[in-house]
Protein backbone atom coordinates (compact mmCIF):
# COMPACT_ATOMS: atom_id res chain seq x y z
CA UNK A 1 0.00 0.00 0.00
CA UNK A 2 1.26 3.51 -0.92
CA UNK A 3 2.06 6.33 1.20
CA UNK A 4 -1.03 7.87 -0.29
CA UNK A 5 -3.21 4.96 0.54
CA UNK A 6 -2.12 4.41 4.22
CA UNK A 7 -2.75 8.59 4.84
CA UNK A 8 -6.04 8.47 3.32
CA UNK A 9 -9.08 6.72 5.23
CA UNK A 10 -10.94 7.48 1.79
CA UNK A 11 -8.11 6.03 -0.76
CA UNK A 12 -9.97 2.60 -0.96
CA UNK A 13 -13.51 3.90 -1.95
CA UNK A 14 -12.16 6.69 -4.46
CA UNK A 15 -14.19 6.07 -7.56
CA UNK A 16 -14.41 2.33 -6.28
CA UNK A 17 -11.23 1.15 -8.33
CA UNK A 18 -10.46 -2.30 -7.79
CA UNK A 19 -6.83 -3.53 -6.12
CA UNK A 20 -4.51 -3.81 -9.25
CA UNK A 21 -1.74 -5.68 -7.99
CA UNK A 22 1.08 -6.27 -10.02
CA UNK A 23 1.41 -9.36 -11.51
CA UNK A 24 4.06 -11.56 -13.22
CA UNK A 25 2.53 -12.92 -16.23
CA UNK A 26 2.69 -16.45 -17.78
CA UNK A 27 5.71 -16.86 -20.47
CA UNK A 28 2.42 -17.33 -22.66
CA UNK A 29 0.85 -14.27 -22.34
CA UNK A 30 3.72 -12.47 -23.24
CA UNK A 31 4.06 -14.34 -26.47
CA UNK A 32 0.71 -13.79 -26.85
CA UNK A 33 0.48 -10.07 -26.39
CA UNK A 34 4.04 -9.83 -28.71
CA UNK A 35 2.24 -11.80 -31.22
CA UNK A 36 -0.81 -10.26 -31.18
CA UNK A 37 0.82 -6.47 -31.61
CA UNK A 38 2.88 -8.15 -34.36
CA UNK A 39 -0.58 -8.86 -35.66
CA UNK A 40 -1.58 -5.49 -35.55
CA UNK A 41 0.87 -3.83 -37.33
CA UNK A 42 0.77 -6.82 -40.37
CA UNK A 43 -2.84 -5.72 -40.24
CA UNK A 44 -2.83 -2.31 -41.50
CA UNK A 45 0.92 -3.18 -43.95
CA UNK A 46 -0.60 -6.49 -46.00
CA UNK A 47 -2.30 -6.88 -49.40
CA UNK A 48 -2.94 -10.17 -49.48
CA UNK A 49 -5.74 -12.19 -51.78
CA UNK A 50 -9.26 -11.88 -50.70
CA UNK A 51 -9.02 -15.69 -49.96
CA UNK A 52 -6.00 -14.70 -47.52
CA UNK A 53 -8.21 -12.52 -45.81
CA UNK A 54 -10.82 -14.76 -45.37
CA UNK A 55 -8.65 -17.76 -43.94
CA UNK A 56 -7.47 -14.74 -41.64
CA UNK A 57 -10.65 -13.97 -40.41
CA UNK A 58 -11.39 -17.54 -39.81
CA UNK A 59 -8.27 -18.02 -37.42
CA UNK A 60 -9.58 -14.73 -35.50
CA UNK A 61 -12.52 -16.00 -35.08
CA UNK A 62 -11.95 -19.25 -33.61
CA UNK A 63 -8.96 -17.41 -31.08
CA UNK A 64 -12.12 -15.34 -29.95
CA UNK A 65 -14.09 -18.40 -29.44
CA UNK A 66 -10.95 -19.83 -27.86
CA UNK A 67 -10.63 -16.90 -25.37
CA UNK A 68 -14.14 -15.38 -25.10
CA UNK A 69 -14.62 -18.45 -22.67
CA UNK A 70 -12.58 -16.93 -19.68
CA UNK A 71 -13.78 -13.36 -18.81
CA UNK A 72 -11.87 -11.55 -15.93
CA UNK A 73 -12.48 -8.01 -14.09
CA UNK A 74 -9.65 -5.84 -14.91
CA UNK A 75 -8.54 -6.57 -11.46
CA UNK A 76 -7.88 -10.06 -12.53
CA UNK A 77 -7.09 -9.94 -16.32
CA UNK A 78 -3.23 -9.38 -16.55
CA UNK A 79 -3.32 -6.46 -19.30
CA UNK A 80 -2.31 -3.95 -17.95
CA UNK A 81 -1.20 -5.48 -14.56
CA UNK A 82 2.02 -6.15 -15.97
CA UNK A 83 5.18 -3.69 -15.88
CA UNK A 84 7.83 -6.48 -17.20
CA UNK A 85 6.18 -6.42 -20.59
CA UNK A 86 5.56 -3.50 -22.73
CA UNK A 87 2.81 -0.96 -22.44
CA UNK A 88 2.17 -3.37 -19.45
CA UNK A 89 1.10 -5.92 -21.24
CA UNK A 90 -2.12 -3.59 -22.63
CA UNK A 91 -2.70 -3.48 -26.28
CA UNK A 92 -4.36 -0.05 -26.15
CA UNK A 93 -1.12 0.91 -24.48
CA UNK A 94 2.14 1.28 -26.69
CA UNK A 95 4.61 -1.11 -26.43
CA UNK A 96 6.88 0.93 -23.95
CA UNK A 97 8.41 -0.37 -20.58
CA UNK A 98 9.19 2.18 -17.05
CA UNK A 99 12.71 2.62 -16.82
CA UNK A 100 12.51 4.87 -13.54
CA UNK A 101 9.54 5.25 -11.38
CA UNK A 102 10.72 7.67 -8.64
CA UNK A 103 8.67 10.17 -6.66
CA UNK A 104 10.70 13.09 -8.37
CA UNK A 105 9.42 11.68 -12.22
CA UNK A 106 8.79 8.47 -14.31
CA UNK A 107 10.34 7.57 -17.28
CA UNK A 108 9.73 5.25 -20.39
CA UNK A 109 11.51 3.46 -23.40
CA UNK A 110 10.21 2.67 -26.30
CA UNK A 111 9.21 2.97 -29.93
CA UNK A 112 5.91 3.13 -32.42
CA UNK A 113 5.15 0.83 -34.97
CA UNK A 114 3.46 0.61 -38.34
CA UNK A 115 0.11 0.08 -36.38
CA UNK A 116 0.24 3.75 -34.77
CA UNK A 117 0.92 5.35 -38.02
CA UNK A 118 -1.31 8.03 -39.54
CA UNK A 119 0.53 8.71 -42.51
CA UNK A 120 3.81 8.99 -44.40
CA UNK A 121 5.11 7.27 -41.85
CA UNK A 122 4.53 9.33 -38.98
CA UNK A 123 3.15 8.72 -35.71
CA UNK A 124 -0.72 9.52 -35.18
CA UNK A 125 -1.04 12.64 -33.41
CA UNK A 126 -3.56 11.28 -31.44
CA UNK A 127 -0.71 8.46 -30.28
CA UNK A 128 0.95 10.74 -28.16
CA UNK A 129 -1.95 11.99 -25.99
CA UNK A 130 -2.58 8.01 -24.93
CA UNK A 131 1.55 7.97 -24.23
CA UNK A 132 1.04 11.32 -22.11
CA UNK A 133 -1.99 10.36 -20.10
CA UNK A 134 -0.62 6.70 -18.79
CA UNK A 135 2.59 8.52 -18.25
CA UNK A 136 0.66 11.23 -16.46
CA UNK A 137 -1.43 8.55 -14.14
CA UNK A 138 2.44 6.66 -13.77
CA UNK A 139 3.26 10.21 -12.39
CA UNK A 140 0.72 10.26 -9.98
CA UNK A 141 1.57 6.76 -8.80
CA UNK A 142 5.18 7.32 -8.15
CA UNK A 143 4.63 10.59 -6.73
CA UNK A 144 2.41 8.90 -3.76
CA UNK A 145 -0.58 11.02 -5.10
CA UNK A 146 -4.29 9.64 -4.44
CA UNK A 147 -5.77 8.07 -7.20
CA UNK A 148 -6.51 10.95 -9.30
CA UNK A 149 -8.14 11.20 -13.29
CA UNK A 150 -7.00 13.19 -15.65
CA UNK A 151 -8.77 16.96 -16.36
CA UNK A 152 -6.79 18.53 -18.84
CA UNK A 153 -4.18 17.14 -21.10
CA UNK A 154 -2.25 19.86 -23.56
CA UNK A 155 0.26 18.48 -26.16
CA UNK A 156 1.96 20.59 -28.30
CA UNK A 157 3.55 18.81 -31.24
CA UNK A 158 7.29 19.96 -31.85
CA UNK A 159 8.49 17.89 -34.18
CA UNK A 160 7.04 14.65 -36.24
CA UNK A 161 7.48 11.68 -34.30
CA UNK A 162 9.07 8.71 -36.57
CA UNK A 163 8.21 4.94 -36.05
CA UNK A 164 10.45 2.25 -35.48
CA UNK A 165 13.01 4.33 -33.49
CA UNK A 166 14.07 4.23 -30.08
CA UNK A 167 11.95 7.45 -27.80
CA UNK A 168 11.94 8.37 -24.66
CA UNK A 169 10.00 10.02 -22.37
CA UNK A 170 9.67 11.54 -18.94
CA UNK A 171 7.20 13.10 -16.61
CA UNK A 172 7.24 15.13 -13.23
CA UNK A 173 5.00 16.86 -11.17
CA UNK A 174 5.33 20.30 -11.66
CA UNK A 175 3.47 21.64 -8.70
CA UNK A 176 0.14 20.24 -6.79
CA UNK A 177 -2.47 22.48 -5.12
CA UNK A 178 -4.87 20.34 -2.59
CA UNK A 179 -6.82 17.63 -4.66
CA UNK A 180 -4.74 18.85 -8.28
CA UNK A 181 -1.34 17.92 -9.26
CA UNK A 182 -0.10 19.75 -12.50
CA UNK A 183 2.54 17.32 -14.71
CA UNK A 184 4.84 18.29 -17.45
CA UNK A 185 6.03 15.63 -19.80
CA UNK A 186 8.62 15.30 -22.80
CA UNK A 187 9.09 13.16 -25.87
CA UNK A 188 12.12 12.83 -27.50
CA UNK A 189 14.43 10.93 -29.28
CA UNK A 190 17.60 9.52 -27.98
CA UNK A 191 20.01 12.74 -29.17
CA UNK A 192 17.37 14.99 -26.55
CA UNK A 193 15.68 16.31 -29.87
CA UNK A 194 12.21 17.61 -28.39
CA UNK A 195 9.46 15.86 -30.28
CA UNK A 196 6.29 16.74 -28.33
CA UNK A 197 5.52 18.38 -25.07
CA UNK A 198 2.58 17.79 -22.67
CA UNK A 199 0.98 19.48 -19.47
CA UNK A 200 -2.09 18.41 -17.69
CA UNK A 201 -4.11 18.51 -14.60
CA UNK A 202 -5.01 15.22 -12.40
CA UNK A 203 -7.49 15.67 -9.80
CA UNK A 204 -8.14 13.28 -7.08
CA UNK A 205 -11.24 11.71 -7.04
CA UNK A 206 -13.71 12.12 -4.37
CA UNK A 207 -15.11 8.86 -2.56
CA UNK A 208 -17.63 7.50 -4.92
CA UNK A 209 -16.53 9.44 -8.12
CA UNK A 210 -15.98 6.89 -10.73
Amino acid sequence: MSESAESDQDYASQGGFPDFAVVDPSAGFGRFVATMRRLQDLAVSTAPDDAVWDDAADRAEALVTLLEKYPASQAVAPAGRAPSLPGMGSLLLPPWKITRFEADGVSMTGHFSRFHVGGNNAVHGGVLPLLFDWMFGMVVHAANRPISRTAFLHVDYRKVTPIDTPLLVHGRVDRAEGRKAFIGAQLTDTDGTVLAEAQGLMVKLLPGQP
